[in-house]
This record gives structure tokens, sequence and C-alpha cells, in this order.
């Protein structure tokens, strides 16, 4: 019994986190740090142990998901900034056709959140769904639908997205694992909680009109677009690829290097300010404006990751992880339902899909040490706790009032509609990464 205890005061100290975010509306940063500091003393870690921990974890974290985020966020900015949404948005449509429509947005969500953040894109993408729902005289959520469960799966599953950055991170996953095996999980998710999802809301009214902003003017074409997305991805594959087939040598650590998540980002930052910048004559100081204005934002997600790193590190410290992978281990709970269930149950608690993330991974992360996960292994815990953090968006998840409003849909219908479609996203992820689980 004295085993168990350090593991209910873990527990103990998890609803009160969930207490202080929901009940006193403390900011998730503030909340997740308190926490960490009274678990670890009080399961017996003297108070500067605990407070060495902690800075270890903020350190050891964001030493990488500060930079990567940065640079994402700036990178994402020049992007919109260049109408770059609007090329790939309205290029694809074009090519699609009216028929098949949903799919192109669907698509269209996936790529875009890969340099955009998800409310960011769906608000610049918002008239290109009413237009299309006023011309064809369908429903809106024939197309909303696809657009954001697209949006949603780049989000969750795939980096350099800040949550499977941060999961990744704190899990020692390979991104270039994850950028696979993600997009394998993620279009399936995609497909049915989009396409095949808005087949059942044809008939649905909307009861309002929302608010929708001004469309981007000149923006880049689609292949300039696409190029640019795509570019630190390929990179980073290149990495992945690169570390298992080519022997040691010059090319094989050219490619590592180019392919780093640093390097990938520093570059494709450093073309979108040419490209999509000083080769169209904007001038210096309104990049510098649309670059750290992009940071603010991230700002807060990087805090939070930070917070979730020390976590990480006073659960390792203070021995809660290893007893907790002696109980699951006892009770043969696998480490993927595990996984799975941490971060949907603080998904549903508290509505943030990147407070779950980090929340399942600093719960997992311990469980790993000393065990023999290979890379596809752990891009695959990865997925699972992007699944559970992304189930049942509802009334305590900002996205859940960002559908509600942009679509002008009553609670009641966000509830039956986008709060269907993030569960349906969710769940298909759980199964592709226990598919996934059985071929690796």
């Amino acid at each position: 019994m004295d085993a168990m205890i350090p593991l209910l005061i873990t527990v103990a100290g998890l609803a009160l986190l969930l207490f202080l975010v929901l009940r006193v509306k403390l900011p998730a940063f503030l909340a997740l740090i308190a926490m960490s500091l009274l678990i670890g003393i009080a399961v017996g870690m003297a108070p500067m142990k605990v407070i060495s921990s902690m800075q270890k974890g903020m350190g050891g974290t964001l030493g990488f998901v500060a930079i990567v985020v940065g640079l994402g966020a700036m990178f994402g900015a020049l992007l919109e900034a260049a109408g770059g949404v609007s090329a790939v948005s309205e290029s694809l449509l074009k090519r699609f056709g009216d028929k098949r429509a949903p799919w192109a947005l669907g698509l269209v969500g996936f790529l875009i959140a890969i340099p955009v953040f998800f409310d960011v894109a769906f608000i610049i993408l918002v008239p290109v769904i009413h237009k299309l729902s006023k011309n064809s005289g369908k429903a809106l959520l024939v197309y909303a639908l696809p657009l954001l469960a697209g949006l949603a799966v780049t989000h969750a599953f795939i980096p350099p997205t800040p949550g499977p950055i941060a999961v990744a991170d704190l899990l020692g996953a390979d991104l270039g694992w994850v950028i696979l095996l993600g997009s394998a999980a993620g279009l399936p998710a995609m497909i049915l909680a989009g396409p095949v999802l808005a087949r059942f809301y044809k008939n649905t009214a909307v009861s309002s009109e929302p608010e929708v902003p001004m469309a981007a003017e000149t923006p880049i074409n689609f292949w300039h677009a696409i190029f640019a997305i795509l570019l630190p991805l390929f990179l980073i594959l290149g990495n992945t690829i690169a570390g298992q087939a080519l022997a040691d040598g010059a090319i094989k650590s050219t490619l590592q290097v180019l392919g780093h998540p640093f390097t990938a980002l520093i570059i494709a930052v450093g073309y979108a300010y040419i490209a999509f910048g000083i080769s169209r004559s904007i001038p210096l100081d309104k990049l510098q404006e649309i670059m750290n204005r992009a940071l603010l934002p991230a700002g807060v997600v990087i805090l939070i990751t930070g917070a979730g790193g020390v976590l990480k590190q006073v659960l390792i410290d203070s021995g809660v992880g290893a007893q907790l992978a002696a109980v699951m281990t006892a009770n043969s709970i696998p480490l993927l339902l595990f996984a799975f269930l941490v971060s949907a149950i603080v998904r549903v608690a508290q509505g943030s899909a990147t407070v779950a993330m980090l929340t399942g991974a600093g719960l997992t992360a311990p469980l790993l040490i000393g065990a023999d996960l290979s890379a596809p292994d752990k891009a695959i815990l990865v997925i699972a706790i992007a699944s559970g953090a992304s189930l049942l968006s509802h009334v305590n998840d900002s996205g859940f009032w960002l559908v509600n409003r942009y679509l002008g849909q009553t609670e009641a219908e966000t509830l039956k509609s986008w709060t269907v479609a993030s569960t349906v996203v969710g769940l298909t992820g759980f199964v592709m990464a226990c598919l996934f689980s059985l071929i690796f």
C-alpha cells in the first residue's frame, strides 16, 4: 500500500491542476508549474531537488521546442501574409471541381495547418466555405466539416505544428517518423471526419451569418505555396531516411544537418522571407512586424510546453514514473492505451488540446525509461496522445467557440457537428495507432 501513496498523491495533484484551470481560472502555465512543485514535495523530494528538477525540465524542453515553434510561427505568418492560404485553397478547389469540393477542402486544411495555426487558418478560409455554400445551395457544414477535419488532423498529428513537436520532444520521438505515421493516421481521420461525415449534414441549416475577414490581396501562386509548405517536411524526412539508409559519410552528414528541425525551419523561414517578402517589394519594417507579431501566440504555447517538461522531469526524478510503470505492468495495461486515455481525460476535463497532449506526454515519458522502444514505436505513442487530445471538443474548448461563431451556429448545433467531428478524428487516429503498433 505504501508504494501506492506517491501515485495517489500524483492523481490528487492532477485533479487539483484541473480545478485550478477550470474553476480558479489560473493560466495553464502557472497551474502546471505549481502542481509540479507541490507533487514533488508531497512525494518526498527535497525542496531544492524539486526546484532543480523543474529547472532541468524547463530548460531541456525549451532548448528544442522554443526554437522550432518560434521559427514555425514566423514561417506561417510570412506564408499567410503572402496569400499562400488563398492560393492553395482556390487552386485545389478549381482542380477538384464543385462536386468534389469537400474533398478539396479537407486537403486544403490538411496542408495549410502545417505552417499556419488552426484558428488563423480557419478564420482566413471562412469566406471560401460561405461562398461555396451560397453558390451551390448546399448546407454550410458540407464544406465546413472537411476543412475543420483537415485543420484538426494536422494541428494534432503532424510536425512542425506545436502539439506534436512538444510531445515528440518529451518522448524522444524522431520527427521524421512522426511526420510519416502522423500523415498516415491523419489522412483516414480527415476523410472520415470530413467528406464522409459531412454527408450526414447535407440538409442542415445555419442559424445566422457570421463575421468574415477580408481576403488576401495578390496571393502567390499555388506551386510556390506548396513548395514552401513541403520544404521543411522533406528536409526533416531526408534526415530520418539518411540516418537509416546511408552509410556514414559526407552525404549522410549533410542530409542530417539540413534535415535537423532547426536547420530545416531556418531554411524555410529564410526562403519565405526572400520569396514572399523581399522579392515582392514588401518593406523590411513590415516584414519585421509580421514576424514579430507571430511570436505573440507562439510564446504562450512555448511556455505551456515548458511547463509540461517540468511535470515530466519531476515525475521522473521523484520515482513516481517508475512506480506507475510497475503498476501498469502488474495490471497488464498497454502503454498505448494509457497514453490515449490520460490525454483524453485531460482534454474532456479542461478543453485545451495542447494542455492535454503535454499532460499525457508528461505522464507517459517516465514510463519509457529503460524500455526498448524503436523510433516508430515512439512515433505511434505521439499519435495515440494526439488522438486522445483531439476527442470531444465542447464548451470548455476555445476551438468550439471559434467554430460556433464563424459558422453562425447555436451551441447545440456545434455540439452535433464539430464535437462529433473532433471525436471521429480522435478515435480514427487511435485505431490507426493500434494498427501501426501491430506492423512496426
